[in-house]
């Protein structure tokens, strides 16, 4: 049986959450490893922490954070067909008051929920 939406929705967004929670902490490369198979095979380990960092450097941590939607979909710019989840968090950094970061999670090749992309505007 199909899990539905809201199943499915709440597996991303807690996949989400843990992710979210290891680059919070400044564990990049934590971050990095729960990231799907997919991102892992588009972007280094190295790349992930340096691109991060300069996020880090420009933004500061974040100090709040509050979803603010959540969309299941089939199909995602850059990806092939699949179960995604996107969220998107309106957030409060250290040098910005007022951000969105959006979370790509997506069903990995092992039926678990991982991050498969992440923005921050």
């Amino acid at each position: 049986m199909e899990p539905d939406e809201t199943t499915l929705i709440a597996d991303a967004s807690a996949a989400a959450d843990a992710w979210l929670a290891h680059i919070d902490a400044g564990d990049d490369a934590a971050g990095w490893r729960d990231t799907s198979s997919l991102f892992r095979q588009m972007v280094s380990e190295a790349q992930w922490v340096e691109a991060h960092g300069k996020v880090n450097a420009v933004l500061g941590r974040p100090l709040e954070r509050w979803l603010d939607g959540t969309e299941h979909r089939t199909s995602v710019p850059g990806a092939p067909d699949g179960q995604y989840v996107v969220l998107t968090y309106e957030t409060r950094f250290e040098k910005k008051q007022e951000a969105k970061e959006t979370v790509v999670t997506m069903l990995d090749t092992d039926g678990a929920w991982r991050v498969g992309g992440y923005f921050v505007q």
